[in-house]
């Protein structure tokens, strides 16, 4: 496949899942590899496209300053591969605790599958959990559906509410819509409020702000699918090396600062 199509392929694809879109989107940017100019489009293309997705800013900004953008590509690839995230959760969890989800993720559904003396409530606002859920309860895992209506007296209810990152920054992050209200009554109940990053979700400074405020910048926010949330509603952030503050784990952005992703792809003087 040509890389433009490609490319087209992957700025279009609405049903794959972070891991895949990252990994799409690595082929698809390591056909620039030798076009300097169209590789700078192509990653304002994708992180247009994808604003709330931090692993695509993550995979942009690697490429882009990279000296080997082929290369760099296919490392990105093996490290979401190679990705510890779900392990970490796993060993993070207290035993016995009662968890909330909110949203149900790979990285969340792996972490959790294999606590049988943990009882699991999931309120996924996109619908998809069911069968995921009937696996883990035949596996012998206690997990039950929770109806949106009940997030709130979930959110109080359990030890750790916790919300998967799409990405984060110093001051917030994305998650899927009602993550911020789990976490807000989670919180205010002094229970445990953790975001899960897998590789790829922590950004420097200047490419979250960017991207916050291109998520934050629509004008019925409460229709959208994804929402920014205070860091200040997190009490701590799972990441492959483990569970740690929220701060230290925004001081540790997982790529460097590309300033070429700063600009919008229609902007004057972008390349065409």
């Amino acid at each position: 496949m040509h890389p433009i199509e490609r490319l087209r392929y992957v700025a279009r694809g609405g049903e794959l899942d972070l891991t895949e879109l990252v990994q799409d989107a690595a082929l698809a940017l390591a056909g620039f590899a030798d076009d300097p100019a169209g590789l700078v489009t192509a990653c304002r293309s994708l992180v247009d496209r994808h604003p709330a997705a931090g692993p695509v800013w993550w995979l942009a900004s690697r490429v882009l300053t990279s000296a080997d953008p082929a290369v760099e590509a296919w490392r990105v690839v093996e490290e979401v591969e190679a990705d510890g995230t779900a392990r970490a959760l796993y060993r993070a969890v207290p035993d016995g605790a009662n968890v909330l989800a909110v949203g149900w993720t790979p990285a969340l559904a792996q972490g959790l599958a294999r606590r049988g003396d943990c009882r699991v409530l999931v309120v996924d606002p996109t619908g998809a959990v069911g069968h995921s859920v009937e696996r883990l309860g035949g596996a012998g895992v206690d997990v039950e559906e929770v109806p949106e209506g009940g997030l709130g007296a979930a959110a109080g209810w359990a030890d750790v509410v916790l919300v998967e990152a799409q990405a984060l920054g110093p001051d917030g992050l994305v998650a899927v819509s009602g993550a911020r209200s789990a976490l807000a009554v989670a919180a205010a109940a002094g229970r445990q409020t953790w975001s899960v990053a897998p590789a790829g979700r922590v950004l420097p400074p200047g490419l979250w702000r960017v991207l916050a405020g291109r998520v934050g910048d629509v004008p019925e926010p409460w229709l959208e699918p994804d929402e920014l949330v205070p860091l200040g509603l997190v009490s701590g952030v799972v990441r492959q090396g483990g569970l740690s503050r929220p701060d230290d784990a925004a001081s540790q952005p997982d790529c460097p600062f590309a300033p070429e992703l700063c600009r919008p792809l229609d902007a004057p003087g972008s390349y065409r």
